[in-house]
């Protein structure tokens, strides 16, 4: 039961108090603490951009619409097929909803000064990457009991891809950090840390060598930190911090990080805690937020063969419809993952299992009814 509840992270992200989640017993459906007093009018039909993408992108994404249907969710979904950033119709059309689900945009071409993922933060203002990494239930992990929350700086740091060649052989990439965006992603994560109920903020850097553009994300990130008295802050150089990480994960809370940190980080955490398909990633910013996976990577040498692994973006769609204010939604689509995991019945093949991208899907809306 811990573990069933402990995935329940996904349901509290950008949401508020941990304490208002909807939990799993029918008594404790039935208190007022529990209880969701909706504005008027809030079940209405709300519209979601939703872009497939490519590599495996369209497979996840069916899998979220079809557990979506089977769940009444009340969301529209205005899919933008065969995204390009060429086409200026389409990139109009990715403004129009504040809230967007995407699938997998993967970098292609030659001479790209920013990857796919990158020009999406650009466009929207997405200054603020968080991934949970949790362990869910009935999943074998090199850790158990780890419940970390990675929240990255996404504006600028090395994926700014400034970078020239002063000489024939020889080459310059710059790292920008400004205090201005330092301060904003500090103030993120510690608000987070506040509204969800987190003891502890680590800032995670290598100022013993850059002293100046870590010394700066180090200096916004104690300014905010005075703030919060009441949350423990600490600093960690990134070279003991991925190897605390994977020795014992248990001792970190809410992490704060520059951009290239943040993107090592995330995917340690995924691999201590299960594999790249069952984490959500979020993406802030002040007008438009983006949900994914966590660790954007296209699967193209899986891709169309029906073996991908959906429970990243499904995990990722239930933060999504907490932050839009449908908490029983939310919950009846986490507690479906959670029973299938548990079963261990159907599984995909990067989670111990034979079973297809179709079989997991329909599974987990069986378990909708349950």
């Amino acid at each position: 039961m811990k573990n069933l509840l402990r995935s329940a992270v996904f349901n509290q992200l950008l949401a508020g108090n941990r304490s208002t989640t909807t939990t799993t017993t029918a008594a404790a459906r039935h208190t007022w603490t529990s209880t969701y007093i909706q504005k008027p009018g809030a079940g209405k039909i709300q519209t979601v951009t939703l872009i497939p993408g490519y590599g495996i992108g369209p497979e996840i994404t069916n899998s979220v619409q079809q557990v979506f249907k089977a769940a009444n969710v009340p969301i529209h979904f205005d899919v933008i097929e065969n995204f390009s950033w060429e086409d200026p119709v389409t990139r109009e059309r990715l403004k129009k909803n504040r809230v967007i689900l995407l699938g997998v945009i993967p970098p292609h071409g030659k001479g790209q000064k920013l990857v796919e993922n990158f020009q999406f933060y650009n466009e929207l203002g997405l200054y603020a990457d968080v991934m949970p990494a949790v362990t869910l239930p009935g999943i074998s992990a090199r850790h158990q009991n780890v419940d970390v929350v990675v929240i990255r700086e996404n504006s600028e740091g090395e994926f700014t891809g400034i970078e020239h060649e002063v000489y024939p052989g020889v080459i310059e990439s710059i790292k920008r950090i400004t205090k201005e965006s330092s301060l904003k992603i500090a103030k993120y994560a510690f608000e987070f840390a506040h509204l969800n109920g987190r003891k502890k903020v680590t800032a995670v850097h290598k100022a013993n060598i850059m002293k100046l553009a870590d010394g700066l994300f180090l200096e916004a990130t104690r300014e905010v930190a005075a703030v919060y008295p009441f949350i423990k802050y600490e600093e960690m150089i990134i070279d003991n911090c991925s190897m605390q990480l994977v020795k014992t994960p248990q001792q970190f809370d809410v992490m704060v990080l520059p951009n290239l940190y943040g993107a090592i980080v995330s995917n340690i955490c995924a691999g201590i805690t299960g594999g790249v398909g069952l984490h959500a990633g979020i993406c802030v910013g002040e007008n438009h937020i983006l949900f994914a996976q966590s660790n954007r990577h296209a699967g193209l040498d899986i891709a169309g063969m029906n073996v991908a692994n959906p429970t990243a973006l499904l995990c990722s769609s239930v933060s999504m419809l907490q932050h839009m204010g449908f908490p029983f939604f939310a919950d009846k689509i986490n507690r479906a993952i959670n029973k299938t995991l548990c079963e261990g019945k159907i599984r995909t093949k990067d989670i111990g299992g034979n079973s297809s991208t179709s079989q997991y899907t329909e599974a987990i809306i069986k378990n909708l009814e349950n």
